[in-house]
């Protein structure tokens, strides 16, 4: 009896430690989220674009509307596209005229006014 009462607390003890033994070898490595993976391949212009494709192909979006070359659905406008705040909704763009409009504190870069 004695036997039995000394493998089955034998058993036990080694139980209990093998279990926290591993808890405490995590693997250190991070595991991303969904969120964070989600996050992370929104980067690329099938996301980033002013018209996107509503099943977000991979290498579809454009500055202008159209059609996905993957799927063939109609661009749809971006609602979380960002310009970098030089919007000229209305204004003349042919020759990139900007005359009579203040855009003293917009960055053109590369532009001639």
């Amino acid at each position: 009896m004695k036997t039995k009462q000394l493998i089955l607390s034998l058993l036990v003890f080694l139980m209990a430690s093998s279990f926290f033994i591993s808890c405490q070898n995590k693997d250190k490595t991070k595991v991303k989220t969904d969120t964070e993976i989600n996050e992370g391949e929104k980067n690329g212009k099938e996301y980033t674009s002013a018209y996107i494709c509503p099943m977000h192909c991979k290498g579809s979006g454009s500055d202008k509307m159209g059609k996905c070359p993957v799927c063939e659905m109609d661009y749809v406008k971006n609602e979380k596209f960002k310009t970098d705040g030089h919007n000229h909704d209305g204004h003349d763009h042919d020759g990139h005229n900007h005359d009579g409009h203040d855009h003293s504190d917009h960055n053109h870069d590369g532009h001639s006014h």
